[in-house]
């Protein structure tokens, strides 16, 4: 899923049973096609799908850029698609209409996604909830989707002032 950090709305939620890195772009795919003009930027924590092939493809089409099949490269060998690194490098090129940010790793509560998932599973997949089956488990996370979108959502409000936590 992805937070609209403006309206606090979730957006084009994708609920299915995978999370490989093809289903991670149609999902981009379904974000960015709901708004055709301007740029989106994604912030994400370091996980390898969030610095694949299939992303390096989503935003070269939806960038609009000509790159050749030697710049390109080919995964694990050359180029672009070299590795982890190189993809990631050309993933947050700001000049790319369609760009990302990544948190430092193990700084996941940097990113508002992770913080929205807490919410679900305090409200709906605590540890009183029962489900009979994953179908209406994944009917009662729509439901709750469309309910949060319509009565709960906002921008959440940083309030961290810098000073080192207590312990």
């Amino acid at each position: 899923m992805s937070r609209n950090v403006v309206t606090g709305q979730i957006e084009s939620p994708l609920i299915q049973p995978t999370r490989t890195e093809e289903d991670f772009a149609q999902h981009l795919r379904a974000v960015i096609d709901q708004s055709t003009k301007g740029s989106h930027i994604f912030v994400l924590d370091q996980l390898n799908t969030h610095q694949s092939a299939s992303l390096v493809d989503l935003v070269i089409e939806y960038s609009g850029l000509q790159i050749d099949t030697e710049t390109l490269g080919v995964k694990g060998k050359s180029g672009i698609l070299k590795s982890l690194d190189t993809r990631k490098a050309f993933l947050e090129d700001a000049t790319h209409r369609v760009r990302f940010v990544y948190t430092p790793k193990h700084c996941s509560w940097l990113n508002q996604t992770e913080c929205w998932f807490s919410i679900l599973v305090r409200r709906l997949l605590n540890k009183r909830s029962s489900f009979s089956s994953v179908e209406i488990l994944e009917k009662r996370i729509a439901a709750f989707i469309a309910y949060y979108n319509e009565h709960l959502a906002k921008a959440f409000r940083w309030n961290y002032d810098g000073k080192l936590l207590k312990v």
